[in-house]
């Protein structure tokens, strides 16, 4: 399937492509439910050993003290990032409590009440107060179950080196930071209409516990006597049970310019909504929500793909972005893949940066609302049916059968996997595409569709399936220990986080109140 070197600079219109050029940068966050031995919801406070989940920069929580979230730095080389990932679940492993271990699965283990499930604590700080009233409001509008599903988000950016060549070949005039803004749009319109590829081929929640939907509307078919799914689901966890929201469904979200991103959800942060005005700010002297608007904060704006910038301090994430342009993107697409003890590897990762990187280089038009909406529907059929192969998509509004279409972008992105297989020497990028186009010729071979299969065969169910690899991995992390030196590393960073959680609280000069109202109004 590798291709030659000029043949692909010619696809994408490039003269060159330096060896340094391939140092492409990613970090991974991903979310973990902390579980009881014999696998319910952890109901315990962040292990103290953990340190200041407000400022711990590798440990921290999600929506629930139990959903941890583990962070990675940025790093150019796939195995150190894999590593530190590696060493922040042996360090975890170590120091949870009560044999305690870590759900391997997005979709959530079983629940009691679902109103026990704790909402996650960041301290007496205005800022940590903030952080968990956030966290209240998304109880309040879409309910405790839908914020516990887990997943990964791949952070991907070029490296510095990259730009100004690429600006120069492109004939671009302005300023580097706008040129970058508008690639990276390139890439996220590009990632949006081919998205439905990345939930066939590494959805792994085809799947739940019948606990999952008590009281709620859906469409799921009884597996066994504890397990619902959809025969020919993929990644139930971005569908109706998952990370969905009714009110945020008519949202026209444009890439077409960072102004007109900027400017939709600024809006939608100053939007009364009526459901949630119902539900009101505050209530018996308790915050509910930081405001009724569409959306609190612009993450609570779900999709598949953002557009990020490190935020410095006191300023607001989108203010970031209109400030200094965009400067990097986080994937928000992937479910954990149960057979990893990491849920996710190499091959994945090496796939990942060639999917990218094709939607960054090749031609990217901007989008309008009929096709935005033609995606969203994509995606949805894709979540409940991706492996039925005689599924049929649609492209600009005609048919187009899914095996047929996903053959299509993959011997696309196999220029960009050629390239980078040329610059760092490897069959690694190719062999990644090659791997998935298996995929497409077989949907049993896909993450969703291994796990039927092996829920079947073992007759186990889905607790059970999830239970199995959840222990298994625990032994093999729990097996391989660490260095003395990350040991110390690790302990010495959860210390001083508790230290610098100490200092933002003393630092503190006017009550949450009027720190909310001022945040409200900015």
């Amino acid at each position: 399937m590798s291709k030659e070197f000029n043949a692909c600079l010619q696809h994408y219109r490039l003269t060159e492509f330096d060896t340094a050029w391939g140092a492409v940068r990613r970090g991974i966050e991903k979310e973990s439910l902390r579980v009881s031995e014999d696998g319910h919801i952890s109901l315990a406070d962040h292990p103290a050993a953990l340190g200041s989940s407000l400022t711990n920069p590798y440990i921290t929580t999600d929506f629930s003290e139990a959903l941890l979230e583990f962070i990675t730095p940025a790093y150019s080389d796939i195995d150190e990032c894999l590593s530190t990932m590696e060493n922040i679940h042996r360090f975890t492993l170590q120091n949870l409590e009560n044999q305690e271990m870590l759900w391997v699965a997005s979709m959530p283990c079983p629940l009691g009440n679902s109103d026990d499930i704790p909402i996650a604590q960041y301290g007496s700080s205005n800022v940590g107060k903030l952080k968990t009233l956030y966290r209240h409001g998304l109880s309040n509008r879409y309910g405790r179950l839908m914020q516990i599903v887990s997943g990964i988000h791949y952070n991907f950016s070029m490296p510095d080196s990259f730009w100004q060549p690429y600006q120069q070949m492109c004939g671009h005039q302005g300023e580097l930071k706008d040129f970058k803004t508008e690639k990276y749009l390139h890439l996220i319109r590009n990632f949006h209409r081919y998205s439905w590829l990345l939930i066939y081929l590494f959805g792994a929640s085809p799947a739940a516990c019948k606990c999952f939907v008590q009281g709620r509307e859906h469409s799921l078919q009884e597996l066994d006597e504890h397990s619902l799914y959809l025969p020919f689901a993929t990644c139930l966890r971005m569908g109706n049970l998952g990370y969905k929201s009714e009110a945020q469904k008519s949202l026209f979200v444009c890439y077409n310019e960072l102004e007109t991103y900027v400017d939709c959800l600024d809006e939608a942060m100053h939007t009364p909504y009526p459901e949630y005005e119902a539900i009101g700010q505050s209530k018996d002297h308790e915050y509910l929500q930081i405001n009724a608007n569409l959306l609190q904060l612009e993450n609570e704006f779900y999709s598949t793909i953002r557009p990020k910038r490190v935020v410095r301090s006191g300023q607001r994430p989108l203010q970031a972005l209109t400030e200094d342009g965009i400067e990097y993107i986080e994937v928000r697409a992937l479910d954990l893949n149960p057979y990893f003890p990491l849920g996710i590897d190499t091959e994945q990762i090496h796939f990942l940066d060639s999917f990218l990187l094709h939607c960054l280089l090749a031609d990217s038009p901007e989008c309008n609302k009929q096709e935005f909406f033609e995606v969203a529907d994509n995606l949805a059929l894709v979540v409940e049916q991706g492996r039925d192969p005689d599924l049929t998509l649609n492209l600009e509004g005609s048919p187009k059968k899914l095996p047929v279409w996903a053959a299509e972008i993959l011997e696309q992105a196999s220029n960009a996997a050629s390239i980078l297989d040329h610059v760092h020497g490897s069959s690694n990028y190719i062999d990644s595409v090659a791997a998935q186009s298996a995929k497409v010729a077989n949907p049993d071979i896909t993450p969703s569709g291994k796990i039927l299969k092996d829920m079947k065969q073992q007759g186990l169910s889905f607790f059970e399936f999830s239970m199995q690899q959840s222990r298994m991995h625990r032994d093999f992390l729990q097996n391989n220990g660490l260095s003395e030196t990350t040991l110390k590393m690790m302990e010495k960073t959860a210390a001083d986080s508790i230290r610098k959680q100490t200092e933002i609280e003393q630092q503190d000069r006017i009550d949450f109140h009027e720190f909310l109202k001022n945040w409200n109004e900015a």
